[in-house]
């Protein structure tokens, strides 16, 4: 599969981003969408899926190296850039924005710093990688986080750790009701059902508040 690739005909910025980790972003189709035709280049690149309930070092190296890689090769502009992700994909958006990832043995991830990131969407983070000392100090641009009630892989108080420590950022701090963790994508995998009622209501919402903190 191939870097998903949506342009608008006038961009105004550029959108880099990160699926889960079944590592589809296509399964998002329609909120990528909805951004190129508010105006943002998408660059969305597939990954391979991660079949560990926690990932390798090796793996998320690989992923943001991948993200990196992505952007460097499809952007054709010095448009600012803002980082939308999901689940771990999320957390690797962090960790391009200046945070530590720090494994349980103490090991910091070396993850390259993305300086045109000026904006972050991050849709359910997993943060137990920020436990470090001054995993979060560095990451100084404004932050829309989304947390799901209903979410039993990332908890909404594991998310609101961002939120909590961040004290210092601009962070705008959403807990949907009813949500699970897949209720964020507009394709769910196989086999999950999800929680949350209304459901295409909800992702229609879901992509005009991201449209307008993108573009923010």
């Amino acid at each position: 599969m191939k870097t998903l690739l949506l342009k608008p005909d006038l961009p105004r910025r550029i959108a880099l981003f990160a699926a889960g980790s079944g590592g589809n972003p296509e399964r998002h189709l329609p909120l990528l969408n909805s951004l190129a035709e508010s105006g943002c280049t998408v660059i969305a690149p597939p990954f391979e899926r991660i079949v560990s309930a926690i990932p390798t070092s090796d793996e998320l190296l690989s992923r943001a190296n991948a993200l990196q890689s992505a952007l460097i090769s499809a952007s054709e502009s010095d448009l600012p850039v803002v980082g939308i992700g999901h689940s771990i994909g999320a957390t690797l958006l962090l960790g391009l924005a200046g945070a530590k990832l720090y494994m349980k043995s103490g090991t910091v991830i070396p993850v390259t710093r993305e300086d045109r990131l000026k904006n972050l969407v991050l849709l359910t983070p997993p943060t137990g990688f920020f436990q470090g000392p001054n995993a979060l100090d560095s990451v100084r641009i404004p932050i829309q986080l989304w947390a799901g009630e209903l979410d039993n892989i990332t908890a909404p108080s594991q998310v609101e750790f961002i939120k909590r420590t961040m004290t210092w950022a601009n962070i705008d701090f959403r807990i949907v009701k009813g949500a699970g963790h897949f209720s964020f994508m507009n394709t769910l995998p196989p086999n999950v059902i999800d929680p949350m009622p209304n459901r295409e209501e909800f992702l229609a919402d879901l992509a005009s508040d991201v449209c307008r903190f993108a573009l923010s």
